[in-house]
């Protein structure tokens, strides 16, 4: 496939598209048709992660290293109170790419959902996990070279994430108060904000050296 059209679908699909398939979701999918956006959000980031890499690396083992990173990202939720789902889905992004990053966080939220509750909010937890793997590979190099600005991102990414989530708080009422209805969600959700973000960087730091030197000897001894 042309570089051109990888690039196309590389920042089309989880830029353009998948938002506008979430916010109609969002706003008409409603209970009765959520199954199907799920899907169509599901098979979209399969076509971006097939599609959409210019760099092919060896298929197999790139592979189980996004299932092994899914894997952990799925098994952090379990942990209460501060969770290393979004520090986990960032390092998956850095190291494997931006690709394999936003499909780590997407199916890491499908997947968990399976116990925690699938629901409307799901394909938006689906799109603010995988945006934050998505745009951690994107900045890959400077990531790789200081880790200071990868804190400044987990931190960020909390605060990114919990506004997502305040959209759909405020499509559920079915208001034509939205802005009002979000305003609320997001000034009520500030203490939870506030610990998504530093859990964040508290896990960055923990994980990000010890992960990335691993990932880096991974990658060279199998040639990814």
């Amino acid at each position: 496939m042309q570089t051109g059209i990888r690039r196309v679908i590389k920042y089309a699909v989880p830029f353009v598209i998948l938002p506008m398939v979430v916010i109609i979701g969002g706003l008409y999918a409603r209970e009765k048709f959520n199954a199907y956006i799920i899907m169509i959000v599901s098979l979209l980031t399969l076509a971006l992660l097939i599609f959409g890499s210019e760099k092919k690396g060896k298929g197999s083992g790139k592979v189980v290293l996004i299932s092994i990173f899914t894997a952990l990202a799925i098994v952090g939720r379990f942990i209460p109170i501060v969770k290393p789902v979004v520090a986990i889905i960032i390092i998956g992004g850095i190291y494997l790419g931006a690709e394999s990053g936003f499909a780590i966080g997407v199916f890491a939220a499908l997947i968990s959902n399976f116990s925690f509750g699938q629901g409307p909010w799901t394909p938006f937890q689906m799109l603010g996990w995988g945006l934050i793997g998505l745009i951690a590979g994107l900045c890959s190099k400077p990531f790789r070279k200081h880790r200071i600005p990868v804190y400044i991102y987990g931190a960020v990414c909390g605060v990114f994430y919990s506004v997502l989530m305040d959209i759909w708080t405020a499509l559920w009422y079915e208001s034509n108060e939205f802005w009002s209805l979000y305003l609320t969600a997001v000034i009520d959700a500030i203490p939870y904000t506030i610990v998504y973000a530093v859990s964040n960087v508290l896990f960055l730091i923990l994980l990000l050296k010890p992960f990335g030197r691993k990932l880096e000897r991974v990658k060279v001894k199998y040639d990814l």
